[in-house]
């Protein structure tokens, strides 16, 4: 993709959320055999792509990379080819129901717990009637299930499979079985459907128009001061590639 800014060796892509989804949409009419693979990636996760050769294939191979957090777009902005906006699951899974609902696409829930699964297909019934939900199973499964699962994807035949299993465990599953699911497109969504369910609160408006939602999670949700360690060592990884590049 030309389109695109590379930022510690991942290829960004520099649409907006509106552009994203309606390149979704595109795929979603096309008669393709392959599977749209797209990944979000926030700080963290770029962090896990350097050190994780694993989930690196995978993001060199996926279709399509957005910039979840604003530790990307200010990335994007100091190396001069900046993004214009965040693209999270959040609101890229909000915008895909959205447009789903005018057009009857049909959706697989894969992830969370069984209760939170079940009301977030709920949720999507009463606030999207279109939508269809072809189909849904919890994020607790075990090995031996795979099977059946990529199964009941492939019966259900969706046009949006979303996967609620985080990172990394959600791209590399998805890596691992996209070329057995009948499905036009597929996502991790991270914790969306805990928050669309109100299992966990959304970060208040204020906190994201000032750039501050990671600050919000680390006051409200205190497990999560190991993870948010990687947004130092991005920082530190950013700056020391700018500097690179400024001095060659």
């Amino acid at each position: 993709m030309e389109n695109c800014v590379s930022i510690l060796g991942i290829k960004f892509s520099k649409l907006n959320l509106k552009e994203t989804v309606d390149l979704i949409d595109a795929k979603v009419s096309e008669c393709s055999n392959s599977v749209f693979h797209l990944i979000t990636v926030n700080p963290e996760i770029a962090v896990q792509i350097q050190d994780d050769p694993e989930l690196k294939k995978i993001s060199l191979e996926a279709d399509l990379r957005t910039p979840d957090g604003i530790g990307i777009v200010f990335a994007s902005r100091l190396k001069g080819n900046p993004v214009p906006e965040r693209v999270t699951g959040y609101y890229l899974l909000l915008e895909t129901l959205k447009v789903g609902n005018e057009k009857g696409w049909s959706f697989y829930l894969l992830g969370s717990d069984e209760e939170v699964n079940r009301k977030a297909s709920e949720y999507i019934a009463r606030n999207y009637p279109n939508v269809k939900i072809t189909g849904r199973y919890h994020g607790y499964f075990k090995d031996e299930e795979d099977c059946l699962i990529v199964e009941n994807i492939k019966n259900a035949s969706p046009d949006i499979l979303i996967v609620a299993l985080g990172s990394p465990l959600a791209d590399k599953w998805i890596y691992s079985h996209k070329d057995k699911i009948n499905a036009k497109v597929v996502f991790g969504v991270g914790g969306s459907l805990d928050v669309i369910t109100g299992k966990v609160k959304r970060t208040p408006r204020i906190w994201e128009k000032l750039n501050l939602e990671w600050l919000h999670r680390r006051i409200t949700q205190p497990s999560r001061k190991e993870r948010q360690k990687k947004l130092k060592v991005f920082a530190y990884r950013v700056f020391i590639e700018i500097i690179r590049k400024n001095t060659i």
